[in-house]
Parts: structure tokens; sequence; C-alpha cells
């Protein structure tokens, strides 16, 4: 193999090694959040192909899995948010241990604190040990959000614009597809160029780092806000899991306790645009 391949010859090879169907997975722990079952601008697809292709000992549901607002306002539960459903109670039968901390969407969840449903198990609050010995203390987030606490007529405002927002998005990416484009998700990179939305941002992971440190714990995994990263920026480790309606993300814990954030959505775009890199015509030299 040559020291240094020319410019075509190594994008042939990147776009053959991206364009190769990644092989099954397993992880010590693995942590999704914000499904929103239930709604039009869930990503179900993505999460079922996400699934096949990674497997932990402990699967943690951190909270709005199934989106109860949407559901009281109107029946939405295509095939595949069943077959999401199917999927993960399929791994709790095989020994994946599966804990469900429900969240604001799906509070309706909270009175079965302590109940187990096929395997899964209803917590409010979870403290996860990984391999390495620190502890993370494991929550929704909803309680830290002022809105959601203290005005939820507001929220209820605010989920009804975001949920159209959500639907342009569904419609546009509908387009996309129909003309060979990847998923891109219009309402994330929106909500990252508001500048209120931003500051919100920071004010959440602040308030949910200075909850971590009062239980004494090393971290925090959450969900809640939609905003998919690992930081330490607040004296603790702080990981938010994102979601399954704009960012398709997820947070697994590898055998040594060390976190990764998987972002399905550019890892399924690179799968999409390889075969591009390989039909690209040669430049005559």
């Amino acid at each position: 193999m040559n020291a240094s391949p020319g410019p075509l010859e190594g994008m042939t090879e990147m776009a053959s090694e991206v364009n190769d169907a990644p092989e099954a997975r397993r992880y010590r722990s693995l942590f999704l959040s914000d499904i929103h079952l239930g709604t039009k601008g869930c990503q179900a697809d993505l999460l079922l192909d996400f699934l096949r292709y990674h497997d932990a000992d402990s699967i943690y549901l951190v909270g709005d899995i199934v989106d109860g607002w949407r559901l009281r306002s109107g029946w939405y539960w295509p095939q595949a948010h069943n077959d999401v459903v199917q999927k993960l109670l399929r791994k709790g039968r095989k020994g994946a241990r599966i804990v469900y901390l429900p969240g604001n969407h799906d509070e309706f969840l909270r009175d079965y604190y302590g109940n187990h449903f096929g395997g899964i198990e209803v917590v409010d609050t979870a403290v996860h040990e990984a391999a390495d010995g620190k502890r993370y203390l494991v929550i929704h987030g909803d309680v830290f959000d002022v809105v959601v606490r203290h005005a939820k007529w507001l929220a209820f405002l605010g989920d009804g614009a975001y949920t159209a927002a959500l639907g342009i998005n569904t419609y546009l990416n509908w387009i996309r597809r129909k003309l060979g484009f990847p998923y891109w998700s219009l309402s994330q990179w929106a909500k990252l160029k508001v500048k209120n939305a931003v500051n919100f941002i920071g004010r959440f992971e602040e308030a949910v780092a200075t909850e971590a440190r009062r239980h004494k714990v090393d971290g925090v995994i959450c969900g809640h806000i939609h905003h998919a990263v690992i930081h330490d920026g607040f004296g603790v480790q702080y990981l938010n899991c994102g979601d399954w309606v704009e960012s398709c993300t997820a947070i697994v814990e590898h055998e040594d306790g060390r976190f990764e954030l998987i972002d399905w959505a550019r890892h399924t775009r690179a799968r999409v645009n390889a075969p591009l890199l390989l039909e690209r015509p040669k430049v005559a030299a």
C-alpha cells in the first residue's frame, strides 16, 4: 500500500469504508431519551436502524419515550413506532436490564414508580455506576425547566409551536429523501441559531450539574432539551442523550467506563453520501 495515495484513490478508500454496513456492537450501557413515539416528528426508522447494530447489558430510557401530550390530542401510532417498542422488549427478553425514567411528556408513567412492565423497571431517578467506579445521576431533567414546573400552559403552547416546526421538518425531509438527500433537522439548526435558546441550554446544563454535585456523584446523564453533548464545563461530567426527533443521538458506555456520544443521523448521512464519492468523474491531469 502506498504511503500517500492520490486524492481520488483516498476518497475511494474512504467511501468503501463508510459504505460498508456497520457491525453490531455491544456496550456496557446504552442511554436513549426523547424518542417521542406517538408523534409524526419521531425518527422511528432511524432508531430501529440504530437498535439493529447496538446492544447493551443495561439500557436506560431517559424520559419522553412516549409522547402522551400529543397522543391525548390525536392518536398517531404507525407500525414503525410499535416496532421500536417490540425491539426494546426483545432486548429485555434477551437479558438486557431496561430502566425507564419518565419525563414530562410521558408523565402518566410517574404513577408507576417501582413497577415492572414486560421486564422494564420504572423509576424516578437512578444512580449508574460506570465500569471505572464513577457514579452518574440519571434523570430526565424537566424538573429543572422553570416553564414546565411553574407555567405548564405556556409549556403546552411552546410544545404546539415546536410540533408545528417539526411538521415542517418532516415535510422538508420527505422532499429531501425523494431527491436522494439524507436526513437534516431544520428545527435543530434553528434552535442553535436563536440566542435565547442557546442561553436556556446553558442555564439548564448548569442547573443539572449543580444537582449532580448535590448528590455527590461524578456526573449526570439526562435528556429533555434535545441537545446532545458531553462536557465537564460545570465541574462534573454532563452528558445529554439528545433525542430521536432532531439529532438522532445516543450515549453509550464502553466496557472500560468511557462514554461516547453516537450521532446516528450523521453516520447515516455518511453512508448515503459515500457512493457519491465513487461516482465523481476523474480529473484529467
